[in-house]
């Protein structure tokens, strides 16, 4: 099968460029062993992430045929396509080839204080019960690959914007009933390039490798803030 990987070098070149090669692809054969097999057999000089290799670590995602996919977790097969053409993931910047440079997304992560915060409850056992787990499973699936940042147009015009994955962590750690920073956590994401930055577009969800819909945490912490707001426990 035909695969058209974009291919750019900031250190060496002037202007992106894409190469083609012919892969062998049989029933099963990810994107990410196809990807493999060109850095084997037919150019070593391309560059990507990846580690886990079952959809775990967020390390491999890319912008395939269109679409935001994880390579380990996307079949050739299941594109139906004649050609599969691979890009980085859009908007970010790019180190080399289908590397792109993670620290602005990390920095707005680190930015929510992604941790339970559990001060003044010593050392006895955080209990959560069964239903209070139910209700923040699907944030925990996160696997902070950045699909939903770099498909976010207000990610690609407002740079301060905190972004989806960021904001769907804030609410993971608001809803989770044994953490105890919710107004603290509240006030991070409250400013003009907190959770009012979104403006509902949903392609955060639609580009979610794990079918998070992130427009919705964002939009139950739009209500936390509105009910802060007018004195009502968030």
């Amino acid at each position: 099968m035909k695969f058209t990987v974009f291919r750019f070098d900031p250190e060496v070149d002037k202007e992106p460029r894409y190469s083609t090669y012919e892969v062998p692809v049989g029933e099963g054969t990810t994107l990410l062993e196809a990807l493999l097999w060109i850095v084997d057999n037919a150019d070593g000089s391309l560059s990507f992430r990846y580690a886990c290799r079952e959809a775990i670590c967020g390390a491999c995602a890319m912008f395939v045929n269109g679409k935001h996919r994880l390579a380990c977790k996307t079949q050739v097969k299941d594109l139906r396509a004649d050609e599969v053409v691979v890009h980085p993931l859009p908007h970010l910047p790019i180190i080399k080839d289908l590397v792109v440079d993670m620290s602005g997304f990390w920095e707005k992560y680190r930015a929510i204080r992604p941790y339970l915060i559990a001060e003044g409850l010593g050392d006895r056992e955080l209990y959560q019960s069964h239903r209070d787990r139910q209700a923040i499973d699907e944030m925990l699936n996160c696997i902070l690959c950045a699909c939903c940042y770099s498909s976010c147009p207000m990610v690609w015009t407002n740079p301060g914007y905190l972004g989806p994955a960021a904001l769907l962590k804030a609410y993971r750690f608001a809803a989770d009933t044994r953490d105890k920073g919710g107004r603290e956590r509240l006030k991070l994401v409250a400013g003009e390039d907190g959770v009012w930055r979104c403006h509902t577009v949903f392609n955060c969800a639609e580009a979610c490798p794990k079918d998070i819909n992130i427009t919705w945490s964002i939009q139950a912490l739009k209500r936390k803030l509105a009910r802060a707001a007018v004195g009502l426990k968030p």
